[in-house]
């Protein structure tokens, strides 16, 4: 499994991380397992950790020592003490060396692929439902929020047809050239005949596939409006029904699902990160952000890490992100799928949880 880290905002940033991997690389042994042991904790429990502590745990270091051990990387940014007399706690910056160099990824558990693959299937549900799914999923194995981010279908269509339902409802299915299916329900007049489906489903084929709707709907409507389809006026009625809900979208084809934020809301500790995450989640609704996000994605074909302020985005909220791409069969970026929780994410666990789920939703679209 690949995954490429991400900075955010500028080279300027980039600098600072390539100088400071650099004295990451030159830490002795011992800083490094100092290191690590602080960086689990406060990924454990979110609390400063002290040279005590931290001498129990080895059994070979004296608290003298690691207090000095620890002087040392709070002098080069990688730790910080929140309070005088305190343990210490990893910066953001630290996190994201931790994260880069020091982080052993670990794997998914037979239960947890099992349920990633069971919570993905297709059989019988609408990649939207598929999608919903998916984010529920990633939200209650990681106890943060699930993200997917599914932007509406431009590609060319293959296929659309009119199915009957039950009086007074049909079904219309449209898929892509890419593999998507997608699905909505129209209202038809009652009683209507099942060749009134059949003729505007072979009135559409032949003026939709191999273009997208966006490039053919316009025409389809002047058509209708200048009478020069040869359609009796019932078939009319369901072609433009048809027209208009995949014109409106329904409330499962949003660009963003997020699941689980209250989730998130276990580790507030004062009204302000209160506001910040409502400002997080108003900040990834709009299309500027979400275009962003994908454009990141779109990158690399690993896993994108965000972290804290390294990110306009999430350093809002000082929360992280954990994002992975996923793809349709000609192997074109369709959407993302990821998880945001605080900076003190499991991200050994997590980044595996990410990037299975990215590529079996990408099988699924192939």
């Amino acid at each position: 499994m690949q995954f490429i880290p991400k900075g955010g905002k500028s080279g300027e940033i980039g600098g600072v991380l390539a100088q400071h991997r650099t004295v990451l690389a030159e830490l002795s042994e011992r800083s490094r397992e100092i290191f690590r042991l602080i960086v689990d904790a406060y990924v454990e429990t979110g609390e400063p950790v002290g040279s005590r502590t931290l001498s129990r745990k080895l059994g070979h270091l004296s608290p003298a020592t690691i207090r000095n051990v620890m002087s040392d990387l709070e002098e080069v940014g990688l730790l910080f003490a929140p309070h005088t007399s305190a343990g210490r706690l990893p910066t953001e910056l630290g996190l994201r060396l931790f994260v880069d160099g020091l982080m052993e990824v670990g794997g998914l558990t037979a239960d947890e692929r099992q349920a990633i693959e069971g919570q993905c299937a297709t059989k019988g549900r609408s990649l939207p439902d598929v999608l919903e799914q998916a984010t529920m999923m990633l939200s209650g194995l990681s106890r943060c929020a699930g993200l997917v981010m599914a932007p509406k279908s431009e590609r060319p269509l293959k296929h659309i047809e009119f199915v009957h339902l039950a009086p007074g409802r049909a079904l219309v299915v449209l898929v892509t050239e890419g593999g998507m299916v997608e699905n909505r329900l129209v209202d038809v007049p009652i009683g209507l005949p099942m060749s009134t489906l059949i003729e505007a489903t072979n009135y559409l084929t032949a003026r939709l596939v191999g273009r997208t709707l966006g490039m053919a709907r316009e025409n389809i409507l002047i058509e209708l409006n200048e009478q020069r389809a040869e359609l009796d006026e019932l078939t009319r009625k369901v072609v433009e029904a048809g027209l208009a809900t995949w014109a409106d979208g329904g409330k499962t084809d949003s660009a963003l699902i997020v699941r689980g934020q209250a989730n998130l809301l276990e580790d507030v500790q004062e009204a302000g990160d209160l506001e910040r995450l409502r400002a997080l989640f108003s900040a990834l609704e709009t299309k500027e952000q979400l275009l962003k996000l994908l454009d990141a994605a779109d990158q690399a074909d690993g896993v994108q890490i965000f972290i804290g302020a390294q990110s306009d985005l999430f350093g809002l909220a000082g929360c992280s992100a954990v994002i992975s791409p996923y793809r349709d069969s000609q192997r074109q970026l369709v959407g993302a799928v990821g998880v945001i929780g605080p900076s003190r994410l499991n991200y050994a666990r997590i980044i595996p949880m990410v990037d299975h789920t990215a590529k079996v939703i990408g099988r699924l679209l192939g």
